[in-house]
């Protein structure tokens, strides 16, 4: 498969989502990176910008698409097969839900979209039980969104917090290519 592997802002999941997509990679399947601006362009203290740059070009082989003018061609090009955005930002699922396309991933994901082709969504968020719930409710129910299988990453200190299974995050792709969602796991 031919697969857009998108990273937005949760720099403390970037780790896990860069071993899913050596996963994917390792499994044989062409990645390409995409970023949001912010994801390829901010230093933190899990990482400089342009390390983690290099180390996607390293792992895919492939030049990082991370601004409006290189996503748009995805969809008119038929780039790829499945597109992913793992992690998934609360600020992301709120674009993605209400149609705002104002940077690299949310200008893939419509491109892509147009082909009616799936979106995977790894979701990443602090709020995802607060504000972002409704736009995860909207995305479940929209056409061609799947979601890895997610739950709550730490209750006691972040009660409305969760995060995707990034372990889970390769299976749901290829599933989500046939056209299938994954079995929903319980933590």
């Amino acid at each position: 498969m031919n697969i857009g592997y998108c990273l937005t802002g949760s720099f403390c999941t970037f780790s896990k989502s860069i071993d899913a997509l050596e996963e994917l990679v390792t499994r044989g399947h062409n990645v390409t990176p995409i970023m949001s601006e912010n994801a390829y362009s901010i230093d933190t203290r899990f990482g400089d910008a342009v390390d983690i740059q290099n180390k996607l070009i390293q792992i895919t082989g492939n030049s990082i698409i991370h601004t409006i003018e290189q996503a748009e061609p995805i969809g008119p090009q038929k780039m790829f097969d499945v597109l992913a955005i793992v992690p998934c930002t609360g600020n992301t699922l709120a674009k993605l839900a209400t149609g705002i396309t104002d940077g690299a991933v949310t200008m893939a994901t419509k491109s892509h979209l147009r082909n009616n082709r799936p979106v995977v969504i790894g979701i990443s968020t602090n709020d995802a039980l607060g504000a972002a719930a409704k736009n995860i409710g909207t995305l479940l129910n929209y056409k061609n969104y799947y979601f890895v299988p997610y739950g709550m990453d730490n209750y006691k200190v972040k009660p409305k917090s969760m995060v995707c299974d990034f372990a889970q995050a390769a299976d749901t792709i290829e599933l989500a290519y046939n056209g299938k969602e994954i079995m929903k796991k319980i933590y």
